[in-house]
């Protein structure tokens, strides 16, 4: 915050938060001189803002009681976090108002906004999935998430500097096709000109995001959601788990998400692909399905789960004494 306009603004919306502020406390918080302090208090002044000058040992600057302000100022991270807390609330069934107050409530902090702002964060809410109530992250920088929903919108290629899980940095253009939130991070999926397919990209790798001329088509009935989904349950991992399940899908998608497995129905049984860094976690959720099963690989699994049917057996036979 260097510049003097954006140190006044700082100002006020201390001023805001009430009492009275000593120039010292003021001038400590701004990172500028007793003087300068001052001379901010002019500007407000200037623009009909009521600061008030308290003399004394304890005085300082106070707004004039009672003075309503305008109702928002938000940064852009701000101004995220509301609308996003807002919908994302709605859509998980954590705001128990009507339909229609949770709207109106995001339809007035919209209006209020910046118009730029305004029509960026309209970008990423007509273009953002949510697969699951989970918290949406806001870790993403906003600039980055605002950025690739625009041009998902609009339909721009948008050129990434992105940095992969293994640490290795690279820079490639991408057709954004939707940006997606799921279990607390944000994803960008698009056709991605690297590699000539469609990837997924974690928006919290993603070092910066700049927008390109020219425009792409989605193709037709792609569903961001699930595709980001699907690529999480495909990623490569330790593991290559295959089990074949007598049930129906969706029995099995009760207890394997489509985050965690794929499926692959079968007449009366299903394939679960499963890539894992840990075994240990999928026999319970098989005891839990309580349908039959043959584990196809790998063998590691067949000794958890044997270890988990002794131990149950184990703790179905003990008696209180």
């Amino acid at each position: 915050m260097t510049r003097p306009i954006a140190r006044v603004l700082a100002l006020l919306e201390i001023l805001q938060s009430g009492g009275t502020r000593t120039v010292a406390e003021l001038a400590g918080r701004l990172d500028v001189d007793e003087r300068t302090v001052r001379r901010y208090v002019e500007h407000l002044l200037d623009l009909d803002i009521p600061v008030r000058s308290v003399r004394g040992r304890y005085g300082g600057y106070r707004l004039a009681p009672g003075y309503r302000m305008p109702p928002l100022m938000f940064t852009d991270e701000e101004a995220l976090a509301v609308l996003l807390g807002l919908v994302a609330g709605r859509r998980a069934g954590l705001i128990t108002t009507s339909v229609a107050a949770a709207e109106s409530a995001v339809a007035k902090v919209r209006r209020v906004l910046p118009e730029v702002l305004g029509r960026r964060l309209d970008a990423l809410l007509e273009t953002a999935d949510f697969t699951t109530p989970a918290r949406p992250a806001l870790s993403a920088e906003a600039e980055v998430l605002l950025t690739v929903a625009e041009a998902a919108r609009d339909r721009r290629p948008v050129e990434l500097a992105y940095l992969a899980g293994h640490g290795g940095a690279s820079e490639r253009v991408v057709h954004p096709y939707g940006v997606v939130a799921h279990s607390g991070r944000w994803y960008l999926t698009g056709f991605d000109s690297a590699s000539g397919e469609v990837r997924t990209f974690r928006v919290d790798r993603i070092r910066s995001a700049e927008k390109r001329a020219g425009t792409f088509e989605v193709p037709a009935d792609f569903d961001p959601a699930e595709r980001v989904l699907t690529a999480l349950a495909e990623a490569p991992h330790r593991h290559d788990v295959s089990v074949r399940i007598q049930a129906t899908p969706e029995q099995v998608r009760a207890v394997f998400p489509p985050s965690v497995a794929t499926l692959e129905p079968e007449g009366a049984w299903v394939r679960a692909r499963i890539r894992a860094r840990r075994l240990d976690w999928i026999p319970p959720l098989l005891a839990a399905l309580d349908r039959p099963f043959v584990i196809e690989r790998p063998d590691d699994l067949r000794d958890l789960v044997g270890a988990l049917a002794a131990r149950l057996a184990e703790h179905a036979g003990s008696r209180w004494s």
